[in-house]
């Protein structure tokens, strides 16, 4: 059989209590997330996380998918929380658009980070994503994005301004920490 450029089938192991980096897109037939959106995605991710607990330690919204870097509790693995935000706001922005069906894609992206160097490389690409798709000149303005958290915003301040709020972790200071 030949190989596809499609996701593999290949079964993800059914791991808890590590840090993942995830990309969720937005199936091409669907309309691009815009502003009034994004509220909606925060608040499936509230909901996703009080059903299926996991820590979520950095984030981006784009138009046509989002980054985050998240640590399921165990017994609840990536695969569990990955499928609560999906369909939490696939019923969230069917309903606000009056459509209906598929959201996202079918399949998601996640990579075990294995380092605190991989992990922190990992936030910054997560918040300079804005900045590379050409959305914002300084990733402190794109608003959905867990950036203004990390310089210094108050959790208070940013649950306030985007509805959403990132788990404070403690990282080993070697880069090379297993984590």
């Amino acid at each position: 059989m030949p190989y596809s450029s499609a996701v593999s089938n290949l079964r993800r192991p059914f791991l808890s209590d590590r840090y993942f980096f995830v990309v969720v897109r937005l199936l091409r037939r669907r309309e691009k997330f815009i502003e009034p959106d994004f509220p909606l995605l925060a608040r499936a991710f509230n909901r996703a996380r009080a059903l299926h607990p996991f820590h979520l330690t950095a984030w981006v919204f784009l138009p046509d998918h989002w980054h985050c870097i998240c640590a399921p509790v165990y017994p609840v693995t990536i695969s569990l929380a990955m499928k609560s935000v999906k369909q939490s706001s696939m019923s969230a922005v069917n309903q606000f658009r009056g459509a209906e069906g598929e959201l996202w894609q079918p399949r998601f992206f996640d990579r075990a980070l294995r380092t605190v160097k991989e992990y922190n490389e990992k936030v910054e690409y997560i918040h300079l994503n804005p900045v590379r798709a050409g959305l914002v000149s300084r990733p402190e303005d794109w608003r959905w994005s867990s950036y203004n958290e990390y310089a210094g915003r108050s959790a208070d301040q940013q649950n306030e301004r985007c509805g959403l709020i990132v788990d404070r972790v403690r990282m080993p200071s070697d880069p090379r920490a297993r984590i």
